[in-house]
């Protein structure tokens, strides 16, 4: 089965939602949606802190240790992570996954020391990406406000040659509008790497989850989909039933053959 994403954004203890990284909504407790996603039987959990980075601060280990000792489900956490020694200590917390964004373009030879030290498996390469006026796909960091000379293409591939294990690729343009993942990024960084590729920003219907998996994704990411209700926006934790995504992918692997 597809691998169906949940993504939260930790600010402090609390979870918020964005729309393009700004225009913040307070969705709740981490550690309540955590216990709700259990009882959903999520696949995996993708929990990213969206100021550790830019405030330059160290992770919070000990509330990233009692959200780890909730999740019955494999967690990635992302946010502030630049040296080996966070690793250890975010691994030694319950961690399986950790997503390094700002350090992968800053200090690539980061991700060749993290995947011969933790293992590939376990060191995912998030790619925040926004379109110019002109189209051309350019990569961001510390929350969208630094923007960097290499293109998407060009750090995935990066990314892989070091070790990633995958590549968690997030759409700044699309992120929290419901309007579709950027489907032309998708396929382009999806054919040019042999790693699985993430999509993640813009999902906004089951529909959309499909569309990646045929532009080459490997897995599927979203947040407000997970956390938001109905056209007024009411907040709600919730997840598609088993059935719903049986059928989903199951259409698309008939449409395949």
């Amino acid at each position: 089965m597809m691998r169906v994403i949940p993504c939260l954004l930790l600010k402090g203890t609390g979870l918020v939602k964005t729309v393009r990284f700004a225009d913040e909504v307070y969705v709740g407790d981490a550690i309540n949606a955590v216990r709700i996603f259990n009882e959903k039987e999520i696949d995996e959990l993708i929990l990213l802190d969206i100021l550790a980075t830019v405030e330059d601060r160290p992770v919070n280990e000990d509330f990233l240790r009692d959200i780890a000792g909730e999740c019955f489900m494999p967690l990635c956490y992302g946010g502030g992570v630049h040296s080996l020694e966070q690793m250890e200590r975010i691994f030694g917390a319950g961690v399986e996954k950790v997503a390094i964004n700002a350090a992968a373009v800053n200090d690539p030879g980061l991700i060749e020391q993290a995947a011969r030290r933790f293992g590939s498996q376990s060191i995912v390469v998030a790619i925040d990406v926004r379109r110019s006026w002109r189209g051309r796909a350019q990569i961001y960091t510390h929350r969208g406000s630094r923007k960097h000379g290499l293109t998407p293409l060009q750090h995935a591939r990066q990314a892989q040659e070091r070790g990633a294990g995958e590549i968690f690729l997030n759409s700044i343009d699309a992120d929290g509008t419901g309007s579709g993942y950027d489907l032309e990024l998708l396929g382009e960084v999806a054919s040019a790497v042999s790693v699985p590729v993430i999509a993640c920003g813009g999902a906004g219907e089951l529909e959309h989850f499909r569309d990646a998996v045929d532009a080459g994704a490997s897995a599927v990411a979203a947040g407000s989909m997970f956390v938001f209700h109905g056209k007024h926006r009411a907040v709600l934790i919730t997840y598609p039933e088993a059935h719903e995504l049986e059928e989903l992918f199951a259409i698309d692997a008939g449409c395949r053959r």
